[in-house]
């Protein structure tokens, strides 16, 4: 017999089909992925976010891979982080349970009313904050901490316990000092290995980090509007090969060809009112004066018919060299208002390519004037194009990903006939640290940046 919609026992029978579903998960993983998005069955809600104070956000309802970096994640980590210094215990939160910018945002970022889940237990330190439009009620919170202590209780049960205890390890160093009588220190097996891993720690390697690059012209033509209009026709298509002098675009001129036949008239005007005056002033000397006044006026309107007559001339516009015109759909320009020195499309020669990267902030290693940098193309993997860096800029700039990095450009040391667009990974070659830098050095930043150090 099935239960009806509202019945009172429902949503125990999600309760224990949720239960049954942590218990049989494989990895930690799994089990975060349930919290954020399998809550829902339980009570409806926006969004959700898991977070542990020794790894921050790990788990967001909707998404499936986080970036540490961005701005939705570092005001997670620091809305969490006050939750856990105030250790609040469950129950409703919005906006004024956090003073100061945190609390501004919150409407940026969160609807209005927010359930703050705390872990329950010692050992575990963090949360699950859940986001709605409506109020929680009593029982939706009851339901959800009894959810959540399951949870945890299957949680707990696949964190992998310590490889050695710090009891362990004094006992084995104590025994490393105190050597077997007869026995040389070379002659100990844990001494030997000892020795070779600090040896293999301290070997040197080449520091290096991966970027998103690809394929870009290394010295285009950039075409620019002119002047300030609206783009009637293209006479090119994207990717094809022009010559130049070649047309590539034109302006809508029927607006430009109007102020040019009015500017001649105006200059035909003022020309026959000047030859008038002038035989007037050869009886009467009170029209000698007004000449000035006219020859001014004539340079005037034919300065003003000079200009329009080059801007209608401007209006058609040609390729200054041979290449390959690169711009978007030509139905996404024609009819759009552009206004002067904005970018209309490149001109790029045929082989003239480099390569172009974006350095997160995390990564900005330092490189030399001529580091090496390789680029594995998605669309090749197996091979590389090799190239040396010719700059790394200062300043980093926002991507549309909302990301900040650092752009760098690198010219190929062999020619390519690999199109232009190409995107990838781009390796770039730091000097030689040792192995143990290598290792530890993105733990050692993300530990700096948690303390303060």
């Amino acid at each position: 017999m099935s239960q009806a919609p509202n019945d009172p026992g429902q949503p125990l029978v999600k309760l224990l089909e949720l239960g049954h579903r942590v218990r049989q998960a494989e990895s930690v993983q799994e089990l975060e992925f349930v919290a954020v998005n399998d809550t829902h069955a339980l009570a409806p809600y926006r969004q959700a976010a898991l977070w542990l104070k020794d790894g921050g956000v790990r788990c967001l309802s909707g998404v499936v891979q986080i970036e540490a970096n961005v701005p939705y994640v570092l005001w997670l980590n620091a809305i969490f982080g006050q939750l856990e210094k105030s250790a609040k215990a469950a129950g409703p939160v919005d906006a004024a349970d956090f003073p100061g910018a945190d609390g501004e945002a919150w409407a940026e970022w969160l609807p209005a009313h927010g359930l703050w889940l705390p872990l329950p237990g010692a050992s575990a330190s963090g949360g699950l904050l859940l986001a709605r439009d409506l109020p929680w009620s009593e029982q939706e919170v009851s339901l959800l901490v009894e959810w959540l202590d399951l949870w945890v209780h299957a949680w707990r049960a696949l964190q992998r316990p310590a490889v050695l205890s710090w009891a362990t390890l004094k006992r084995r160093c104590r025994a490393m000092v105190q050597h077997p009588a007869g026995l040389h220190w070379w002659q100990w097996p844990l001494t030997r290995w000892s020795v070779v891993l600090i040896a293999v720690l301290f070997f040197p390697v080449r520091l290096t980090v991966l970027a998103p690059g690809e394929l870009v012209p290394a010295r285009p033509a950039v075409i620019r509007a002119p002047l300030e209009g609206v783009i009637a026709s293209f006479e090119v298509q994207p990717n094809q090969s022009v010559k130049k002098g070649q047309p590539l675009f034109g302006f809508d001129e029927v607006l430009i060809q109007s102020r040019l036949e009015v500017t001649r008239q105006a200059l035909a005007t003022a020309e026959t009112e000047y030859r008038q005056t002038a035989q007037q002033a050869l009886t009467d000397s009170t029209y000698k004066a007004q000449l000035a006044v006219l020859t001014g006026k004539i340079e005037e309107k034919r300065a003003e018919a000079g200009f329009v007559a080059d801007q209608l001339n401007r209006a058609r516009v040609v390729a200054p060299q041979d290449g390959i015109a690169l711009f978007d759909d030509p139905s996404e320009w024609i009819g759009r208002p552009v206004a002067v020195g904005e970018r209309i499309m490149r001109i790029a020669t045929p082989g003239d390519v480099e390569i172009e990267a974006w350095v997160p902030l995390a990564d900005a290693i330092p490189l030399a004037d001529d580091a090496e940098v390789s680029l594995y193309l998605s669309a090749s993997p197996l091979s590389s194009v090799d190239a040396r860096m010719r700059y790394l800029a200062h300043d980093a700039v926002e991507r549309p990903d909302g990301t900040y990095a650092y752009r760098l450009r690198a010219r190929l040391e062999d020619a390519t006939t690999l199109r232009i667009g190409l995107k990838g990974t781009a390796k770039l070659q730091g000097g030689r640290v040792p192995l143990i830098y290598w290792i530890l050095r993105r733990p050692l930043a993300s530990i700096r940046l948690t303390l303060g150090w």
